[in-house]
């Protein structure tokens, strides 16, 4: 269940979870997939929020979220990130959660305001000062002016006053106590979703609780939250080998789109948003009209109609409808190219631009991926065993809600370098696009993405999650509708697809160099054994996790992440072990014995 640990790894570790599910392996007919046809019931309340249900009478709980259809492409300059800090705030209680009295509550949260006020103002200046050259950095606390040193220290003993006024994570408690687990919650560029596992005698407590914090949230500690993030945004950015070149990468790749700017915001925004800009992104993005929820378990439909009605039927439909992300993508003209030296393994990535979800050339992508990716795949046995010149190699297709990409990705092996990594896609990519691809091998890659999506459906939790993910990118249905374009890929598709997305004007480039003595990096011998997207998640994930250095916050996530491994699908056992033997290497290095025993 989820904690108050901080930096938020947990939710990190749960997101690795899913997104290893969903690319598992499996092998199953094609034809079962046109079967599996989940029978979703769907309803929408006056105010204008939508319910998905899906009953399973034989669970004892009901897996419930819900998902704002926000994220960070709705932002704009100044205040990037104000969707992933949401995502920390709805956590912080309501008028009823969180507060031994309320009144003084907020009438602190006013006085902190108009400090903030104060000190946007001494910034402005700050800035005014860094643009004239001045200052080095108008966010250096050696540049504070006395003004802003007394602010801040007013700022601050309110800030020690409102906490003891508060309940320290009861939110957390309340559902805790109730024998809830997996609450958590993520953010993305299009969507955040909330997610928890409750009783299925508890559901009324979902209800009640979900509705409050949406009714009356109470932002406390807006501002030390929003430094939480920053300190998150070092952590995940700033402090791994290829963060901050990923960043720049993302930003480079993507011209006009505003998914050129990262989820966690960019740091000078982090420092100036405003709780004011909170409240109106709150009342537009979260309002009724553009929230949907999912439920799956064992529970009455008729009587979740009356809960719904009764607890989230209290949310006032917004003043105004929340306005679509409207700047496109700018066609590429000329390739774009990147080269990075970091303390990191020699490794390439090839981006090209294509196609949002649901377009109808995205199904041939996947089809594509699918032939690429994996144990069995064409850059497996090219890269890796064949030439031998990449640890791993794959490829990522991404249709995201406004716009898309497809990667080519490897990692140097030996004596591998970039360059040669990048040649060797370049000649698997005109196998693709200019020789014959067998039948059997285009059958085989279609089971398995049918096998994968129809072994997904099996466990109540992640199919909350896809229909809040697929809900968020704008359609639902896409969870029964996907199997007839995806099985009726031809091999001319996938040539076509290949052809009209992959020009070299259309590409970005990004080669990553070890540094001038920087020592390769070692990675636990049961990496290699996963496939190579896992390989990268699994990469990321201990990237973040190096950056803590307290056995005892170390211990509780490896107590977790034991706790989320023994429900998990088999293959994403597999990565969660890597990072599990990881964790426990690291703990006794810092010189404390790892919690628990051997699993």
């Amino acid at each position: 269940m989820r904690r108050p640990i901080r930096p938020r790894v947990i939710a990190g570790l749960a997101a690795l979870a899913l997104l290893l599910l969903l690319s598992g392996q499996a092998p199953l007919a094609a034809e079962t997939a046109r079967k599996a046809e989940v029978p979703v019931e769907e309803f929408r309340l006056d105010n204008g929020m939508r319910f998905l249900l899906v009953r399973q009478p034989d669970k004892n709980t009901v897996a419930a979220g819900w998902v704002a259809h926000v994220g960070s492409a709705n932002e704009r300059p100044g205040i990037t990130g104000l969707s992933h800090l949401f995502e920390h705030m709805l956590f912080k209680g309501s008028h009823t959660i969180g507060t031994t009295d309320i009144a003084r509550d907020l009438a602190i949260i006013d006085q902190q305001e108009a400090i903030q006020e104060q000190l946007r103002a001494i910034y402005r200046e700050q800035r005014e000062r860094w643009r004239r050259g001045e200052i080095a950095d108008p966010f250096d606390p050696q540049n504070r002016t006395p003004e802003q040193i007394e602010l801040e220290q007013k700022f601050q003993a309110l800030v020690e006053e409102q906490r003891t006024l508060m309940v320290k994570d009861e939110f957390d408690k309340i559902y805790n106590e109730a024998g809830a687990t997996s609450m958590n919650a993520g953010t993305n560029t299009d969507i955040t979703f909330y997610q928890i596992v409750v009783p299925a005698n508890r559901l009324e407590l979902w209800f009640w609780m979900e509705s409050d914090r949406l009714l009356q949230p109470v932002f406390r500690e807006f501002y030390s939250e929003r430094d939480v993030v920053h300190e998150e945004r070092r952590l995940r950015t700033e402090s791994t080998p290829t963060g901050k070149f990923d960043e720049q990468f993302d930003a480079m790749f993507w011209q006009s789109h505003p998914y050129h700017w990262p989820v966690v915001g960019w740091p000078s925004d982090l420092r100036v948003i405003s709780k004011q800009q909170a409240d109106e992104y709150y009342a537009t993005y979260y309002a009724p009209n553009n929230l949907t929820a999912a439920l799956v378990g064992n529970f009455d439909p008729a009587q979740v109609r009356t809960l719904a009605e009764r607890y989230f039927g209290r949310l006032q439909r917004g003043a105004q409808e929340p306005p679509d992300v409207v700047t496109l993508e700018m066609p590429q003209l000329a390739e774009k190219r990147m080269r990075a030296e970091c303390d990191c393994q020699p490794q390439v990535e090839v981006r090209y631009h294509t196609t949002p979800f649901r377009n109808g050339d995205s199904y041939a992508l996947d089809v594509l991926g699918g032939l690429l990716n994996g144990r069995t795949g064409r850059l497996y046995k090219g890269l890796v065993l064949g030439k031998e010149i990449a640890g791993f190699a794959g490829a990522r297709q991404g249709s995201r809600k406004w716009g898309g990409s497809f990667s080519f990705l490897a990692e140097a092996k030996g004596e591998g370098t970039p360059e040669q990594l990048e040649a060797a896609w370049y000649e698997e990519l005109r196998r693709i696009q200019d020789e014959p691809i067998p039948a059997d091998e285009l059958q085989k890659v279609k089971n398995k993405i049918a096998a994968d999506s129809f072994r997904r459906l099996g466990n109540p939790f992640f199919l909350m999650i896809q229909l809040l993910i697929y809900d968020g990118l704008g359609d639902w249905t896409y969870l029964n509708t996907w199997s007839e374009p995806t099985l009726a890929v031809t091999e001319a598709d996938v040539k076509r697809v290949a052809k009209t997305y992959f020009a070299p004007e259309s590409r970005a480039v990004a080669a990553y160099f070890r540094k001038a003595g920087a020592d390769a990096e070692q990675w636990p011998e049961e990496m290699t054994a996963l496939p190579p997207e896992q390989q990268q998640r699994v990469k990321a994930q201990i990237g973040q996790l190096k950056q803590m250095k307290d056995p005892a916050q170390l211990g509780a996530i490896l107590e977790q992440l034991r706790q989320r491994k023994s429900g998990a699908p088999a293959e994403a056992q597999k990565a969660m072990g890597v990072i599990e033997r990881w964790l426990e290497s690291r703990i006794e290095e810092l010189g404390k014995p790892a919690a628990g025993g051997a699993s």
